[in-house]
């Protein structure tokens, strides 16, 4: 199995933490978070991981190398202009040729990727987005799923008084070949703002996977979050 790790965010939020380093390489329980994320990808069987890097991208390169130490192959990315979440996976067409994986390097994932791809085969979709049911919907991209599984609608960052669900992207996407050839060439794209609700409307294959309460993701956007983070996985 074959994944695109997002990794070239600068994490402006985390304030002077990503100064130095990219947001995915801040410690959490003395290891960068992105070695958590990496762990856990080849511990379930992703073997090939990209990595874009745009941020300090030497702290990534430095600390992984080639990812033997993980048990898995990484090859980079530099991008000098960002080219979104999306348009990051255009440069590697040809190297994602089967059912591959979108990971969001600066979120910590639990997922059971062999349960989501199971839900992802069982559906034949095209695109099948990893969601979880978050109070606070209005800061992530907020799905409306219905009963068979099916995304009908997909708004990133909605306001406060537009809440029509809050179900929410969890940073983690399966996604078939075939749909990087509807990335736009021209500019950066990106997933959330722009890819889902073009795909949803013209009646792509999208459907949203809902994560088990035990498998919800820890995201670690301000040093709020970043404290929140640690004390839990402290506590286990």
């Amino acid at each position: 199995m074959k994944a695109m790790v997002l990794a070239a965010g600068e994490g402006t939020r985390l304030g002077p933490l990503t100064v130095s380093l990219p947001k995915p390489m801040v410690p959490i329980l003395g290891r960068p978070l992105l070695e958590h994320t990496i762990g856990a990808l080849s511990r379930q069987g992703v073997s090939d991981l990209v990595i874009n890097l745009h941020h300090r991208p030497e702290a990534i390169r430095v600390h992984f190398l080639d990812g033997a130490r993980w048990g898995v192959r990484i090859l980079y990315s530099p991008e000098p202009a960002l080219l979104g979440t999306a348009g990051a996976l255009k440069p590697w067409r040809s190297f994602f040729d089967s059912t591959f994986l979108v990971v969001y390097g600066d979120n910590l994932l639990k997922c059971d990727v062999g349960r989501l791809l199971q839900f992802h085969r069982e559906t034949h979709a095209s695109v099948s987005v990893a969601l979880f049911w978050r109070d606070d919907a209005w800061h992530s991209g907020i799905a409306d799923v219905a009963d068979n599984g099916r995304i009908v609608r997909f708004v990133e960052k909605p306001r406060q008084d537009d809440l029509f669900s809050r179900w929410v992207s969890a940073g983690l996407l399966v996604v078939e070949p075939e749909m990087i050839d509807r990335i736009p060439d021209d500019g950066p794209s990106d997933f959330g703002r722009e890819l889902l609700p073009c795909w949803i409307d013209e009646g792509c294959d999208v459907f949203g996977y809902k994560l088990p309460a035990g498998e919800r993701p820890l995201w670690i956007d301000t040093p709020e979050d970043l404290a929140r983070v640690q004390a839990q996985m402290t506590e286990g």
